[in-house]
């Protein structure tokens, strides 16, 4: 029998759907998740700030309200038969951000009796991290952002120890979609024809493409009772070198560009009086040590991971930013 094709089910898989409640559905990672949980056929209910309606899904329940507000999440998530938590603030408010918005989700989840998913960043396993990262890898944060996730990771191994079905996955920098470094850095100077690269171009450095990993998102939940109760995955995405990045960005654009250095030294200078820098210089050590995620036993749970060829991932991404003419 022939392997299925790259985002492919394997063969015979039945899937398992229902209703997904997205908390955050109108942020980077909560949009793009809900829109694939509504083309795989599930109900979707987008949870978001009421200012915020207008930047959901269209087609999805839009439940409008503070996630603050505990227990109206928790009534918002009755029937669910999954939650994914794509709550996110601005780093600065991470330390006490990201406790409160997990104690809600597992409120929320444990109320409905329903599955917890996590996407989440590498900050957890620290400036240590080995060049290959598997779901054996340690904790080490090195990092106050780091530690935070590690803490999070922890609390929800807790809970599915007492019950709570939680499905976590850690993947690289997002790209395809809302704000992430590659617009807000790689390509920020782009009509100005220079790019600005965050680290040694020769090292790799994991990228997520947001639409693989939301479909991704879908594949575990549809799969989520032939999973442990809590069960960690790696998402392996695009390991690439800033060179590898930095030259299919040119031959996009379809012009040379200059390829310039990110001056850390600039933005450690004014951190002190700029929140979103000093946060920024506080994970600096991802674009300085090489490292890639090994899929395997995502790939045992899915069968093929979604993946689009890196390329057409970049050059769909430079169009949705308009830096291109075409996808």
């Amino acid at each position: 029998m022939s392997e299925p094709a790259a985002g492919e089910r394997p063969p015979g898989e039945q899937p398992t759907s229902g209703r997904v409640l997205v908390l955050g559905a109108a942020g980077r990672i909560g949009y793009a998740t809900a829109a694939a949980f509504q083309a795989a056929g599930w109900q979707v209910a987008s949870l978001v700030r009421g200012s915020a309606a207008h930047r959901c899904v269209p087609g999805t329940t839009v439940i409008g309200l503070d996630a603050r507000d505990r227990a109206s999440v928790i009534e918002a998530a009755s029937g669910a038969d999954v939650i994914v938590h794509a709550l996110n603030t601005p780093y600065a408010e991470w330390p006490t951000s990201v406790p409160d918005f997990a104690e809600t989700a597992i409120a929320a989840a444990r109320a409905a009796g329903a599955t917890l998913m996590v996407p989440d960043p590498l900050f957890a396993y620290g400036a240590g991290m080995p060049s290959v990262i598997d779901e054996e890898t340690p904790l080490r944060p090195t990092a106050r952002k780091g530690v935070l996730r590690a803490a999070l990771a922890e609390r929800l191994r807790a809970e599915a120890e007492d019950g709570l079905r939680v499905v976590l996955v850690r993947a690289g920098d997002v790209y395809g979609g809302g704000i992430g470094w590659l617009d807000r850095v790689v390509v920020n100077h782009l009509p100005h024809g220079r790019l600005a690269y965050p680290g040694p171009l020769d090292l790799v450095h994991a990228w997520a493409y947001l639409p693989d990993l939301a479909t991704t998102l879908v594949r575990l939940a549809e799969r989520r009772a032939t999973l442990p109760a809590f069960a960690p995955f790696g998402f392996p995405g695009h390991a690439v070198t800033g060179r590898v990045l930095t030259t299919a960005i040119v031959e996009a654009v379809g012009r040379p560009l200059k390829i310039d250095r990110m001056q850390w030294w600039m933005l450690r200078a004014v951190a002190p009086l700029v929140p979103i820098f000093r946060e920024l210089c506080d994970v600096a050590y991802l674009w300085s040590v090489p490292h890639r995620i090994d899929g395997t036993r995502l790939a045992a749970a899915v069968g093929a991971v979604p993946h689009t060829p890196f390329e057409a991932a970049l050059a769909d991404a430079l169009y949705a930013l308009g830096a291109t003419r075409r996808a």
